[in-house]
């Protein structure tokens, strides 16, 4: 276990070592130096892949658009590309995508434009071809909780990239069709620049299907088929803009490569719990301790300050049984580990009076202790105050409520102080149902310790002090 924790952190502070080529071990032994090389096994993930689908594109943002009014001009799109996945959240694709607009419908919202487009008879058929290099971000990989083990087949995609675009647009009227404008490849004005964001899911580890829609920049106003002379009939009837347009695809991906996973679906954190699971059997074959650990406590007997720590007892880094509670009584034997109590009451404490005669129930009549400088009841200490409560009022004897104090402050100061606490718990009791004649207080102030060894109280430890800062009961 510990061995486990160690590589863990070494693992959350270093993952270089994970991941590196070479990796040695030098460990002290009986026999002579011992050395582990732990190799890199090379690429364990298909990085390349090809994706192809089809969609339609729809322009809303030219001069004119592709709906109106519940009506549809449809074009169509295809796309292909050629991915590589960079890490488990960055990629690249360099795409070819080829498709035809159409679009008809006067993109104006001016009253008098309108009707004037209304009586012209127009409609735009863009066929173009483009390609550009996009980057791919998996967002769900990005945003994975690093907590979550779980196999996920869904992914979330983004997309941004630029490239160049060819197209012929077309202009029909009612002189019949005629081409507007020719956009050749590879020149200053054919830049364009396309982003979106995709969804995708895992059928197999071999393919992929994702819907995607992308918005296309084409930073040109002669793209829907308008024309790019600012006098042509369309420019005239709608203001300039540049014609952009959406395209929602729907297609597939298949991972290239003869491993079994692709890298785009890795979780990082599984490769490096393998990597813990497979240092920790490594290092487990390995013998750390040179002069070995003769109470098997897990630590060597070169650094061990208690060579005969009983089995199964917790041990601190120098292999020393632990004692929470600083009793004298190690965890293992301490029947109340976090409570101080002496060793033959097996390290729980005793409920003495303060003249030394223990109590007649010490469940029932156990005492109270209170915080420095206060006559508060502490809420943990209400059972004992119910249980009294019930064996005050079964019992025909009378009792008195003492209260202490610890031996800081003066003297006049804690006499009221203990005063406070006696007559507190006592009217607690009364307000609880006991009977208020079998009860008297008093304050023994400084002077009535349970640990007399505290005066000075610089001498003790804490929770001695807290033991002395109490109530008490006392058959009268």
């Amino acid at each position: 276990m510990k061995s486990k924790l160690t590589i863990l952190s070494l693992a959350l502070a270093c993952p270089a070592v994970m991941f590196s080529q070479e990796m040695v071990q030098t460990t002290s032994s009986t026999n002579p130096v011992e050395t582990t090389s732990l190799k890199s096994e090379g690429p364990r993930f298909n990085s390349w892949s090809i994706s192809f689908g089809g969609g339609v594109p729809l322009m809303q943002n030219a001069d004119l658009k592709s709906i109106q009014s519940g009506n549809t001009l449809v074009g169509y799109s295809a796309y292909f590309s050629i991915d590589k996945a960079l890490s488990h959240t960055f990629g690249l694709k360099l795409q070819y995508d080829r498709g035809e607009t159409r679009q008809g419908y006067f993109n104006t919202k001016d009253a008098a434009t309108a009707n004037a487009a209304a009586n012209l008879q127009v409609a735009g058929r863009t066929q173009y071809d483009a390609i550009s290099l996009l980057g791919d971000i998996n967002l769900s990989n990005l945003l994975r909780r690093v907590d979550s083990k779980a196999d996920y087949r869904w992914a979330i995609h983004g997309y941004a990239g630029v490239g160049v675009l060819a197209y012929r647009a077309y202009q029909k009227d009612e002189f019949g069709q005629r081409l507007m404008t020719e956009n050749k490849p590879f020149k200053f004005n054919s830049l364009f620049g396309q982003a979106g964001a995709g969804l995708k899911y895992k059928i197999s580890n071999r393919v992929d299907i994702e819907g995607r829609l992308m918005y296309v920049v084409t930073g040109d106003d002669a793209f829907d088929g308008g024309g790019s002379d600012q006098y042509s009939a369309v420019n005239r009837i709608s203001a300039k803009t540049s014609d952009n347009f959406f395209n929602g695809t729907l297609g597939l991906t298949v991972h290239l490569g003869k491993h079994s996973n692709s890298l785009m679906w890795h979780d990082p954190l599984q490769e490096v719990y393998s990597k813990i699971d497979e240092l920790e059997t490594k290092i487990d074959n390995i013998q750390l301790c040179k002069a070995g650990d003769a109470d098997n406590d897990g630590v060597c007997d070169d650094w061990d300050r208690q060579l005969d720590t009983p089995a199964g007892a917790r041990v601190d880094g120098s292999g020393v049984a632990l004692d929470v509670d600083l009793d004298g009584v190690i965890d293992l034997y301490d029947k109340c580990v976090t409570v101080p109590g002496p060793v033959e009451n097996n390290g729980c404490p005793v409920n003495n009076t303060g003249n030394g005669v223990v109590s007649a129930d010490e469940t029932a009549m156990s005492g109270i202790e209170f915080d420095l400088n206060s006559d508060r009841i502490l809420p943990n200490n209400t059972p004992i105050l119910n249980s009294a409560i019930s064996y005050i009022n079964s019992n025909n004897g009378s009792y008195v409520v003492v209260g202490a104090t610890d031996t800081r402050g003066t003297e006049s100061y804690n006499q009221t102080l203990s005063e406070r606490r006696a007559n507190n718990v006592k009217q607690y009791l009364i307000s609880n149902g006991a009977n208020s004649a079998k009860l008297e207080a008093k304050g023994n102030g400084k002077l009535d310790l349970k640990y007399p060894e505290c005066d000075p109280a610089s001498k003790c430890p804490e929770w001695k002090n807290k033991a002395n800062r109490r109530v008490y009961f006392q058959a009268k």
